[in-house]
């Protein structure tokens, strides 16, 4: 297989009194769709935001896009080729205009105002968006935000996609257009969702959080994921930690990350 894009060794974090993860060792190679599971407060955004320099780990080395990653100044580079799609679009959306965020991303990769224009009016018109592009970004139900929001990522032209919760906030009809699009992507992916379709319509590989480590599991073509301490993740592990319609029990509801 291909040098993997996104590589963590012994990765280890946590705030004063609170450890979050432990020795984490994770690989993302070219093609991969990986799943990252595991219940609420488990560690899922946190170790997206690791990978792309959001949070500095207390231990452990992080090599992307072919060399090892420590600075501030690294880190700007792998954002531009590792897509972070935010679990909050609020967190993701700045501007006045939809144009305006979408172009913002190229822009700041040194894209001319013509061609970051172009790449945005194709992004959105990908997306089945165009409609969208002068209207005023606050103004969008959250649905809307989430779609703008993959938009923004996407017009980066990542190589690699980061995405927390994708299919958030969408009706069913908004969600199949995504599920087609994100489908048709080349990018390799790494995705937190306890959404069953989403888990098992595109993930080729899946690992759960548990314990603050990652247990490394492997889809097949029926809804179970086989990890190597031979526990069975029912529903590509979305069952783990929530009712069966995949909605989380009333006695787990928290503020927190994922």
């Amino acid at each position: 297989m291909n040098e993997a894009l996104i590589t963590l060794r012994d990765i280890s974090f946590g705030y004063p009194n609170h450890p979050v993860l432990s020795g984490v060792n994770f690989h993302l190679h070219p093609g991969e769709r990986v799943a990252l599971l595991g219940e609420n407060g488990a560690g899922k955004t946190t170790l997206l935001q690791l990978m792309v320099g959001l949070h500095k780990p207390t231990r452990g080395r992080i090599h992307a896009f072919g060399r090892e990653r420590r600075s501030e100044q690294d880190f700007r580079d792998v954002r531009g080729k590792a897509g972070l799609l935010f679990q909050d679009a609020d967190d993701q959306l700045f501007c006045p205009t939809v144009l305006e965020d979408v172009i913002f991303g190229p822009r700041n990769l040194g894209k001319s105002e013509t061609e970051a224009k172009v790449i945005a009016e194709q992004v959105l018109g990908s997306l089945g968006l165009s409609r969208y592009a002068d209207r005023i970004t606050h103004k969008l139900s959250g649905g809307e935000k989430r779609m703008i929001s993959l938009a923004t990522v996407l017009a980066m032209q990542p190589q690699a996609l980061l995405m927390d919760e994708p299919t958030n906030g969408r009706d069913e009809k908004a969600e199949q257009r995504l599920l087609e699009h994100l489908e048709s992507l080349p990018q390799a992916r790494v995705f937190v969702s306890h959404d069953r379709k989403l888990v098992e319509r595109l993930a080729t590989r899946a690992v759960m959080i548990e314990d603050g480590t990652l247990i490394e599991g492997v889809m097949h073509s029926h809804p179970h994921v086989h990890t190597h301490s031979h526990l069975h993740i029912h529903a590509a592990g979305i069952d783990a930690g929530h009712d069966h319609d995949g909605s989380i029990p009333e006695h787990q509801h928290a503020h927190g990350e994922g």
